[in-house]
């Protein structure tokens, strides 16, 4: 099988920021999806499942409702390793151009006095959430953006080198 675009990424070196992680024509349209990473993989401890949760709910509603980019948004949602969150907009947009966005919605969380959509007709698991830690995580990636805007590292993906064999396939030491 073919390696995905993903597991390409080398995630020994990769910082939390915000990433261009695949772009996909569908439709005579572009679909972009962005890797929000908002820990350092397999280093820092990973994300609170019930905070991740509320982060979900948080900014996925406000995503959905931005004036200026509510029909943009597509997806958001969590990544199985707990340690960011992939993002899907319409069109192609450079990682750097969606900087605000991101930066707005994480400061939305810590404005926040509810989790939206936290009932048991509204959720699959409405008791699973911690608001109180979605607003430190929050907070703690709004001052890392904002003290790393300028850093290219926080929009560019550090690829993984794969080796390939004379046959064109890939070789792993694992």
């Amino acid at each position: 099988m073919e390696m995905i675009q993903s597991f390409t990424v080398d995630h020994t070196k990769i910082v939390p920021g915000i990433f261009t992680s695949r772009v996909d024509k569908v439709d005579g349209g572009m679909l972009t999806t962005y890797d929000i990473r908002l820990k350092k993989p397999n280093k820092e401890p990973v994300i609170d499942t019930a905070a991740m949760h509320s982060l979900e709910h948080i900014i996925a509603t406000f995503l959905r409702n931005d004036p200026e980019w509510k029909d943009e948004i597509i997806y958001w949602g969590p990544m199985g390793c707990l340690t960011g969150f992939y993002l899907i907009l319409k069109g192609n947009r450079s990682s750097s151009e969606i900087y605000d966005l991101i930066l707005d919605a994480f400061k939305a969380v810590e404005k926040a006095e509810e989790v939206p959509g936290a009932t048991p007709v509204n959720c699959g698991h409405y008791l699973m959430h911690n608001l109180g830690m979605a607003k430190w995580y929050a907070s703690e990636f709004a001052e890392y953006l904002e003290a790393n805007a300028g850093k290219p590292e926080i929009f560019e993906y550090p690829k993984a080198d794969r080796l390939v064999t004379d046959d064109g396939k890939h070789f792993y030491d694992s």
